[in-house]
């Protein structure tokens, strides 16, 4: 959260503004802390580990036949950030001369006049490091949001959609609460870590990219389960230990607060993945290791605006209440029938709202001063600020609605140019993301007999051979989101289409053969 801040331990005097310092005249490193400099260098690196966190978790999460797309498309969503925010997107962001409440100018096109001077987040640290620091945070959440392509979706046009998404919502929800000049900034919005442009941001565009794109045909989405449990752990273990730098760092410097936010951080995850998992459990009575990993996540997202505002108690609370929200989150999908796949938005865009509310009740000055330059500032309730809860609604809403609306127009637009089309076809959807989109494969044998050839029993189709998986292993609530077959006269149910039967005959062929072989 940046602030206007006080009482900066050196003051930032003799070198050039227009150009952010003269490295041939004097020596620039002179105003900072070699700590805290130091420390967010290595805060952003370990920011950098929570992309290829993303990718093993969403390549988990997806089938075998499209793991190495998720894969590939996170870690170039990556690539396309990068060259984005030194384009433009960091003067986007982050540029203070544009005088409007909603974007910066190109003040920085290019990193220009990106020295030495004082960051827009700190006074501790110079501009330079600081649009490092930030690039990682968009770089994360467009990783986030590329989710919602999953097993069906064309890889290049999402890239396309990741430049103008970085550009048109990550940039302007970045500005409105992170830049001086912000709206919510000059309301008193407090987000810590980026609950407004990292969580809501990628939870809310992934859903309107997911509407805009449409549900896995219906074969698909019956069940459905992840297919690399272990995948999924290790990514979850790549991003619990990459934010500790994506919130530790937040305070800008190496201080008590960063030491707090990384404290509440894993107070928060830990009694959310301990609460996912009980919900989970009184289901299906058996302890779910995704699950955990689930809930382990939707406790850091809640804890990315609150972590450096409230206090350990605090965010227990926001654990437990993190976990239940985000657990029941995950049927909203079903409710308003979006196939978020991978539930993006119920784990980042609910979880960052409810990080969001809590600091307007629990957000206490105490905690802001101890990086040792926020001191004499109020938080929410618990401070007697009784409108901060609704400046921190205002923002939630705001960065909601603005999110969905930009998200699916670009991606709507992007969906009409031709060679651009979104969605991949009905067979490639049928052959997996992996072969149609790359010609390669994350593992030497693809099971074909249950990816490919075994369908859900829910219909009545003859289970040979074994091939039918039990119903049990499957998300039965996907069955809602598929609406029946009926013919015109309103009455007899059609019979269902199928897909090229020939193409699949040849298929289970061609697999039989090679396994004799």
């Amino acid at each position: 959260m940046s602030y206007a801040h006080v009482g900066a331990p050196t003051a930032f005097n003799g070198t050039d503004d227009s150009i952010g310092g003269d490295s041939t005249t004097e020596n620039l490193n002179q105003w900072y802390q070699a700590g805290d400099q130091a420390f967010i260098l290595l805060s952003a690196c370990l920011v950098l580990l929570m992309v290829p966190g993303i990718a093993f978790l969403y390549s988990g999460l997806a089938r075998r036949k499209s793991a190495l797309s998720m894969l590939w498309v996170v870690m170039m969503s990556f690539s396309v950030v990068v060259f984005q925010w030194y384009f433009w997107g960091y003067s986007l962001a982050f540029g203070q001369t544009s005088g409007n409440p909603f974007i910066g100018d190109l003040k920085h096109f290019g990193l220009m006049k990106v020295w030495a001077t004082p960051s827009v987040g700190s006074p501790l640290i110079p501009a330079l490091l600081y649009s490092f620091y930030q690039m990682m945070f968009c770089a994360v959440t467009a990783a986030l949001t590329v989710g919602a392509v999953a097993e069906r979706g064309r890889v290049i046009p999402a890239m396309v959609f990741t430049f103008f998404w970085a550009t048109l919502v990550y940039c302007p929800l970045a500005y409105w609460v992170w830049n001086a000049n912000g709206w919510g900034f000059k309301h008193g919005v407090l987000d810590y870590a980026g609950g407004v442009p990292v969580e809501i941001g990628s939870g809310v565009s992934a859903l309107a990219y997911s509407w805009v794109l449409g549900r896995r045909n219906d074969k698909m989405m019956m069940n459905f389960r992840p297919h690399n449990i272990s995948l999924i752990t290790l990514g979850t273990i790549f991003l619990w230990f990459g934010w500790l730098g994506f919130n530790g760092g937040s305070s800008f410097g190496a201080n008590l607060r960063a030491v707090m936010a990384c404290w509440n951080s894993c107070l928060t995850a830990m009694f959310a993945a301990m609460t996912w998992c009980l919900l989970d459990f009184r289901l299906a009575k058996k302890w779910s290791m995704v699950g955990w990993c689930s809930g382990t996540i939707s406790g850091l997202v809640a804890a990315t605006p609150a972590s450096g505002f409230i206090d350990p108690w605090a965010s227990i609370v926001l654990g437990v209440v993190a976990g239940i929200a985000c657990n029941f989150g995950t049927k909203v999908k079903f409710l308003i029938r979006i196939d978020d796949s991978l539930d993006v938005f119920a784990e980042h865009g609910i979880g960052g709202m409810v990080g969001l509310i809590f600091n307007g009740f629990f957000a206490t000055g105490k905690v802001i001063g101890l990086d040792g330059v926020n001191t004499g500032l109020t938080g929410g309730f618990l401070d007697g600020s009784y409108v901060t809860l609704g400046w921190q609604i205002a923002a939630i809403v705001a960065s909601s609605s603005y999110a969905f609306v930009m998200s699916a127009i670009i991606a709507k637009i992007i969906d009409i140019i031709p060679g651009l089309k979104l969605r991949a076809s009905e067979e490639a959807e049928l052959l997996g993301m992996d072969d149609d989109q790359h010609g390669e494969f994350s593992y030497d044998y693809v099971e074909v007999r249950r990816d490919f050839l075994a369908w859900s029993p829910h219909r009545d189709e003859p289970a040979e051979d074994g091939e039918a998986l039990e119903p049990q292993h499957g998300i039965q609530e996907h069955a809602s989101m598929i609406r029946p077959h009926s013919s015109s006269d309103g009455g007899a149910v059609v019979e269902e289409k199928k897909s090229p039967a020939s193409s699949l005959q040849d298929e289970r062929v061609k697999v039989e053969g090679e396994k004799q072989a």
